[in-house]
């Protein structure tokens, strides 16, 4: 679908970004580069992008150095409450089940309070429901499960909060119940100790924690009362910081924004990631075809993460939780490589999927504000990725669903014109359970009442997208010409990083560029290769999902929009334009 540019508006006061040249001009000295000779230019640009991230100039050394720690944890609302309940299981020899989400985010954080708690003496288990056979979060079924087996504290990590029914059945039958969540919160809270910085009373300023970072900071609390009265007589030696490569994987997995104090974190996370201690880690970075030392928010997103939750959505989500917990060599070895299996067959079933609905979605009239996919062979565990496809390709919220005799289970991608829970919330008197963020959600309902679920959206998306034009943007952070694009900038963006949700890598626009020697490449030749030449400078280029379209058709001179960034291949280094769209050249 055709995209529109949407470039930032130039800034009136970038002049007071000129105070950063004494800053580059160090920072480059580090990296073994010298300032250009006339600084003002690199410093004006640099103003842009960071200006175009709500960065003032007297913030830009907080921001540089990831420097946000964010508020003390007793800040957040139930974190006292919690950390007392847990320190008296602690003392009494309570047992004590961490109940986890089966995403990255959930299991992340799973593994990050189980390593928490045993490490202060805890009797404690994790628990990770199956995605198909339980469903999502905290079920009254497991619960009893759990009180069967003698548990008599659970403390979910990254659910729970939508769940007042479970909560209740929890406190009938004499099972107190810790709840840290960091998805929206319903109109009224279960009746619970609740951990949530959306929760009202919360003053926790930062409200866009991940699951796992929010154990992070219950791990945090925990750590600094045992360091203040110990529970075994002597302080845990252990140090929270240890746990950030755990909050990292989680963080970026779950595409939180990457701002404050969630970038901090991630920034951290990735120093450990790139020297891992964990060996189901390491393993798993060697096998996804990633290179120890050079792990960033982007091998995580795309490498890491999607082998770790290819276990949820496939089998179980415990062989992740495994491959995070060993200490033996062998079994993460063998874990690892059964993840990568498990993730190869998910991409195969995504795509069989994906065309599927596709076809189904092409046949239907044009005109839907929504769109819809149902059917009973979907596989529960990718919908919410056949979901984000196609609402990446037809620029509409979409909700696909596994559809069953009695009940069907869905997730819905949505775009942001379009708060996805709200218009849920608006249909809850239609659902079983739903929940999510306003990006992404999770739901079920009686399958009988799927035409009426569909009316219902429909109306709230026509009502919300009244008079408007949806196309997807690009926000563009600055015009260029390819004589900027060189080092002391890519050095300069690099210190940017860590990328992700809320702080994208930047987007540049350079205008009347000629190509040279498109080609497609890829094993379906999906992709595309190109030699792009501006003023007599060259710049190799790669457009990613756009090799059909462009290759045999590339115009001579064309505009592009792109990201700047390295590519490293059999060892070296050179710079490359990351292609997000092609237009022939505006004057050609």
């Amino acid at each position: 679908m055709p995209k529109k540019w949407i470039l930032t508006s130039p800034v009136p006061n970038l002049k007071e970004y000129e105070a950063m040249v004494p800053w580059i001009a160090q920072t480059l000295r580090q990296g073994g580069l010298l300032l250009p000779p006339d600084p003002l230019p690199l410093a004006h640009l640099m103003g842009q992008l960071l200006a175009a991230r709500g960065i003032a100039p007297a913030d830009a050394p907080q921001y540089f150095e990831c420097a946000d720690e964010g508020d003390a944890p007793l800040a957040l609302k139930g974190m006292a409450e919690t950390v007392a309940r847990l320190r008296r299981a602690i003392q009494q020899g309570e047992e004590v089940a961490v109940y986890g989400d089966y995403d990255v985010d959930g299991v992340t954080a799973t593994a990050l309070m189980v390593t928490t708690l045993r490490a202060l003496g805890a009797r404690v288990r994790p628990y990770i429901p199956h995605r198909v056979d339980e469903g999502y979060g905290l079920q009254s079924e497991s619960l009893d499960t759990l009180f069967g087996q003698g548990v008599r504290l659970v403390l979910s990590v990254d659910c729970g909060v939508r769940a007042g029914a479970e909560a209740a059945h929890a406190r009938a039958i004499g099972l107190d119940l810790l709840i840290s969540d960091h998805h929206s919160v319903p109109e009224q809270l279960p009746d619970a100790i609740v951990i949530n910085p959306l929760q009202p009373g919360c003053e926790y300023r930062f409200k866009q924690l991940s699951g796992v970072g929010l154990a992070y900071k219950i791990a945090q609390a925990l750590l600094a009362s045992d360091r203040q009265e110990p529970l075994a007589g002597t302080a845990c030696a252990m140090n929270a910081d240890s746990l950030l490569d755990l909050v990292a994987l989680g963080t970026v997995a779950d595409v939180v924004p990457l701002r404050g104090e969630n970038r901090a974190l991630v920034h951290r996370g990735l120093k450990i990631l790139n020297n891992p201690s964990r060996i189901g880690i390491r393993e798993l970075i060697l096998k996804a075809g990633l290179k120890l030392g050079a792990i960033d928010s982007y091998a995580i997103g795309f490498g890491l993460g999607p082998r770790l939750n290819a276990s949820g959505r496939m089998d179980h989500a415990l062989l992740s939780y495994e491959l995070l917990m060993t200490g033996d060599r062998a079994e993460a070895v063998g874990l690892a490589t059964r993840l990568d299996a498990i993730n190869r067959e998910r991409q195969e079933s995504m795509k069989t999927c994906v065309a599927h609905a596709r076809a189904k979605i092409v046949s239907e009239p044009d005109g839907a504000p929504i769109i819809f996919a149902a059917d009973a062979a979907y596989p529960q565990g990718i919908v919410g990725l056949v979901a984000s496809r196609l609402a990446e390709e037809f620029y509409r919220p979409a909700l696909v669903m596994q559809r069953g005799a009695e009940t069907s289970k869905g997730s819905a991608r949505t775009i942001p014109e379009f708060n996805i829970v709200e218009a849920l919330d608006e249909c809850r008197d239609i659902l079983l359970r739903h929940g999510g963020h306003r990006a992404a959600a999770g739901f079920m309902l009686e399958t009988a009442r799927l035409p009426e679920f569909r009316a219902r959206l429909t109306g709230i998306a026509q009502r919300q997208f009244d008079g408007q034009s949806l196309t997807p943007a690009l926000k563009i952070d600055a015009e260029v010409s390819f004589a900027q694009l060189d080092r002391p900038l890519l050095f300069l963006l690099e210190r940017m990083q860590p990328f992700g949700a809320d702080n994208p890598s930047p987007l540049f626009v350079a205008r009347d560029v000629n190509t040279r020697s498109p080609r497609a490449m890829g094993k379906d030749g999906d992709h595309l290769r190109v030699m792009l030449e501006q003023n007599r400078l060259l710049r190799g280029g790669v457009a990613f999902r756009q090799g059909k379209q462009w290759a045999g058709k590339m115009p001579p001179r064309v505009d592009i929009a792109f990201a700047f960034e390295w590519n490293e291949y059999n060892g070296e280094r050179a710079m490359q334009l990351n292609v997000k769209d092609i237009r022939p050249a505006r004057s050609a």
